[in-house]
C-alpha cells in the first residue's frame, strides 16, 4: 500500500499545542511518582477507584488512538454495518455489569491479575503458562498500535512527504510513553486517562458535528447506499464483509473486551469494592459503544468524502468503488488508515485541529501505558516471580518494581520494531481479535469452569491453554507460510512418487472469526475433558480461596 500525500489545515499553532500536551502529561508522571511505594501501588493503584474515577479511566483505556484508528478503518470498508460492533459491545458490557459474570468474582478474591487466579483456583505452572500466554498474545495484540498511531499524526499533519516521518514519530511515541509509564505505573496511568477522557471527549463531540455540517446528513446516506447498497447496512448479507459468522465472533468479543481483557479487568481489580466494579461496568456500557461509534462514523463520512473527490477516489479505489478483494497485478491503492485522519485535516480548522491531534495523541498514551504496565506486570507477577518464589528466592516489593519497570521498556521497543517488519492483509480489527485470541480463548475456558465449575482441574486447565494458541492461525502471513509450507511437501512427496505433482501452489485463506470461534469451542472441549478425565486430587480441589488469602 501506498502512502497518499494531501495537504492538510495544520499550522505551527497546531504543533504548539500537541507538543504542549505531552509535555503536561510528563510532569504529571513526574508528580505522582511519589505515590508509589509498593508493587500493589504500581500495578493496581492500591485498590482505591471510586466509580467515577473508574469509569473514567477504563474508558480512557479502551479509548486509545488505536481504537480510533482500526475502527474508523471498519467504517471506512463496512460503512454503517460496522455500527453492529459497538452496539453489541454496549450490550454485552451492560450484562457483565448487571450479573457481575466473572469480575466481581475475580474482584471479590483480590487477585492483582488473573493469572494470580489461576494458582489460587489451580495450580503453579498453570500460573506461570497462563501468563506466557497472556504476554504473548498481548504483546502481539499492540504491536501495531505504534505504526498506525504515527500514521494518524502523518495523515491529519500532511507530514506524508517528509523523509523518515512515519518511523521518527513512532520513535518519539515510544520514548515519550516509556518515561511515563515508567515513573509511576498504575497511578500515572489513572491520572492521564483521566485527563485524557476529558480532553477527548470534547474533541470527538466537536469533530463529528463539524464533520455532519460540512457533508450533510441525507449526502451521508445517500452515498453510502449508492456505493456499497445493503451491505453498507446490514453486516448479515454477504457483500457487507461480515455476515453471521463475525456477528457472532463480536459478540463474544464484546464480553472479551471487558470481562477478559487485562487491561479491562485491571481497573475492575482496582475498585474499591465488588460491588463497585457492577456499577462501574453498568455506566461504561455507554461509553464503551460509543467509543466504537463516533470512530465508525468518522470512518464513514471519511469514505463519503473520498468518494466524492475524484483525486482522492483514485488513489483509495484506483480498482473501483469499492474495492474489490483482490486488486489486479500492478495496481497499488492508498492505505485506507490514511483517509481518517486527511479527511479531519481537511475539514478542521486551524487551532481546533491541533486540540483534536493533542487528544489522539493523550489517547495514544492513555492505552499504550495501559497495555505497558500489563504485559510487564503480568511477567513480573506471574511468570518471573512465581518461578523465583518456587526456587527458595522471592523478588521484594522494590525488586517487582525495577523488574516492572525493565520489562516495560523491553517491550516497548519490540512493538517499536514489531510494527515495521509485520505485514499482513488482517485489517487491525482482526489482527487484534486475532492475536488477542491467543490468550483470551484459553482465559475463557479457565475462569469460566474455574469460577462456576467444581470439577475443573489444573491438567484441564493446562491443556485448555496450549489449545487457545491455536488461534495464531487467522494470522494471513502464518496461513501464507503454512500455504507455501504445504506446497513444498507435496512437491518431495511427488518426487518420490507418493503423489502427482500440484497444478497450483497451496493457498490457505480462513476468516479470523472462523479461526477464532473454534479455538474458543477447542479450549472449552479441552478444559471439560481433560478436566473429567484428569481430576485434581488433592483435598480442596474445586474450591476458589477468598479474598483473604494473599498472592505469593
Amino acid at each position: 500500500m501506498s502512502t497518499p500525500l494531501i495537504e492538510t489545515n495544520f499550522r505551527m499553532i497546531d504543533w504548539a499545542i500537541v507538543i504542549a500536551y505531552p509535555l503536561i502529561s510528563l510532569g504529571i508522571g513526574l508528580y505522582v511518582r511519589k505515590l508509589v511505594v509498593n508493587i500493589q501501588d504500581f500495578i493496581v493503584a492500591g485498590r482505591g477507584l471510586g466509580v467515577c474515577l473508574g469509569i473514567a479511566t477504563m474508558t480512557g483505556t479502551e479509548l486509545g488512538l488505536i481504537t480510533v484508528m482500526y475502527s474508523s478503518q471498519k467504517g471506512f470498508t463496512g460503512g454503517f454495518a460496522a455500527f453492529h460492533i459497538a452496539l453489541i459491545a454496549g450490550i454485552v458490557t451492560f450484562v457483565v455489569g448487571a450479573t457481575g459474570f466473572i469480575v466481581f468474582r475475580l474482584r471479590e478474591m483480590g487477585v492483582m491479575t488473573i493469572p494470580e487466579f489461576y494458582e489460587r483456583r489451580f495450580d503453579r505452572k498453570t500460573r506461570i503458562l497462563g501468563g506466557i500466554m497472556m504476554a504473548f498474545g498481548g504483546i502481539l495484540n499492540m504491536g501495531l498500535f505504534l505504526s498506525v498511531s504515527a500514521k494518524f499524526i502523518v495523515g491529519i499533519t500532511g507530514t506524508a512527504n517528509v523523509a523518515m516521518a512515519l518511523p521518527a514519530i513512532s520513535a518519539a511515541l515510544t520514548i515519550l510513553v516509556l518515561i511515563y509509564t515508567c515513573l509511576g505505573g498504575m497511578v500515572s496511568v489513572v491520572v492521564s486517562d483521566y485527563v485524557q477522557f476529558v480532553v477527548l471527549s470534547f474533541a470527538l463531540v466537536l469533530a463529528s458535528v463539524l464533520a455532519v455540517a460540512e457533508l450533510g446528513w441525507t449526502n451521508i446516506f445517500e452515498t453510502v447506499q449508492a456505493e456499497m447498497g445493503r451491505g453498507g447496512f446490514d453486516p448479515t448479507v454477504s457483500e457487507s464483509g461480515f455476515g453471521w459468522e463475525y456477528v457472532i465472533w463480536m459478540g463474544f468479543l464484546g464480553l472479551v473486551s471487558c470481562g477478559i481483557w487485562p487491561t479491562s479487568v485491571a481497573r475492575a481489580l482496582a475498585m474499591d469494592s465488588p460491588q463497585a466494579v457492577k456499577r462501574q461496568y453498568m455506566f461504561t456500557s455507554v461509553s464503551f459503544m460509543i467509543r466504537f461509534l463516533i470512530p465508525y462514523f468518522w470512518g464513514i463520512c471519511a469514505f463519503v468524502f473520498v468518494a466524492q473527490h475524484e483525486n482522492l477516489r483514485d488513489l483509495y479505489f484506483p480498482a473501483g468503488c469499492p474495492a474489490p478483494a483482490k486488486l489486479p497485478d500492478g495496481v497499488v491503492a492508498a492505505d485506507n488508515l490514511y483517509a481518517m485522519p486527511q479527511f479531519l485535516g481537511q475539514i478542521l480548522p486551524v487551532g481546533l485541529i491541533g486540540l483534536v491531534t493533542a487528544g489522539m495523541i493523550a489517547a495514544f498514551m492513555s492505552t499504550h501505558d495501559s497495555y505497558l504496565l500489563c504485559w510487564s506486570s503480568v511477567l513480573t507477577q506471574d511468570v518471573i516471580a512465581p518461578i523465583r518464589q518456587s526456587r527458595g528466592t522471592p523478588l521484594s516489593s522494590r525488586a517487582r518494581v525495577v523488574l516492572t519497570r525493565v520489562l516495560i521498556v523491553v517491550i516497548g521497543i519490540g512493538v517499536f520494531v514489531w510494527g515495521w517488519l509485520y505485514e499482513g492483509r488482517n485489517d487491525v480489527w482482526d489482527y487484534m481479535a486475532v492475536t488477542g485470541a491467543i490468550y483470551f480463548s484459553g482465559a475463557f475456558a479457565l475462569l469460566l469452569c474455574g469460577l462456576y465449575w467444581r470439577r475443573a482441574s489444573s491438567t484441564g486447565a493446562f491443556l485448555a491453554l496450549l489449545t487457545g494458541g491455536t488461534a495464531i492461525l487467522g494470522l494471513t502471513p502464518l496461513q501464507d507460510a503454512l500455504g507455501r509450507w504445504l506446497t513444498g511437501l507435496a512437491g518431495v512427496a511427488a518426487n518420490v512418487g507418493l503423489m502427482t505433482p500440484l497444478q497450483n501452489a497451496v493457498h490457505i485463506e480462513i476468516r479470523s472469526e472462523r479461526v477464532g470461534l473454534v479455538s474458543i469451542a477447542a479450549t472449552i472441549l479441552v478444559m471439560v475433558l481433560g478436566s473429567l478425565l484428569f481430576p485434581d486430587r488433592k483435598k480442596n480441589a474445586g474450591q476458589v480461596p477468598d479474598a483473604n488469602e494473599g498472592d505469593t
